[in-house]
């Protein structure tokens, strides 16, 4: 038996007929100076979990955003991929305007609020992006960003209130 807890909405495993939860617990960033990207997450306050090394080749450190069931992992020998090019990470947050403050208050370049023309999620790269937080107010649709110190991209997304089934 597996120790995944089973939820209704999880997707079915057909070789025990159950529904399994999965969740997803750890991101992998690109970073080209372990510890340079250290001291800026740590700057935002986020929760040092692990930083271990096994070889001079090899170290992996975990972060956890405040709040998050999500971590994110860098280090060396980690990834492949280039430094910087994890783009569309989200970090959903009550109050954007907070958010942002605090952000910015522990050294983050944030952006300023805007929203997508057509109203939904925010278009790739800039496109249909409109200045300031959605007209309407609406959860869901006001965003601003910041990157790390290697362009890795994070956006924060508003939700005051959650559709139904979140």
């Amino acid at each position: 038996m597996s120790d995944l807890q089973t939820s209704p909405d999880s997707a079915v495993d057909p070789a025990e007929g159950q529904s399994l939860t999965m969740a997803l617990e750890v991101v992998v960033l690109p970073v080209s100076d372990v510890d340079r990207a250290l001291a800026f997450y740590r700057g935002l306050g986020w929760r040092l979990d692990a930083d271990v090394s096994t070889d001079p080749e090899f170290r992996v450190v975990q972060l956890t955003p405040p709040g998050s069931a999500c971590s994110i992992i860098f280090g060396s020998g980690v990834t492949s991929a280039a430094p910087g090019s994890v783009q569309g990470l989200h970090l959903v947050v009550a109050d954007l305007g907070r958010a942002r403050a605090e952000l910015a208050a522990r050294g983050a370049r944030v952006s300023e609020p805007f929203h997508d023309a057509g109203g939904v999620f925010h278009h790739a790269g800039g496109a249909a992006l409109v200045a300031g937080p959605d007209p309407e107010g609406r959860s869901y649709g006001s965003f601003a960003s910041f990157r790390d110190p290697d362009g890795n991209q994070w956006f924060l997304q508003e939700i005051r209130v959650r559709l139904p089934g979140r």
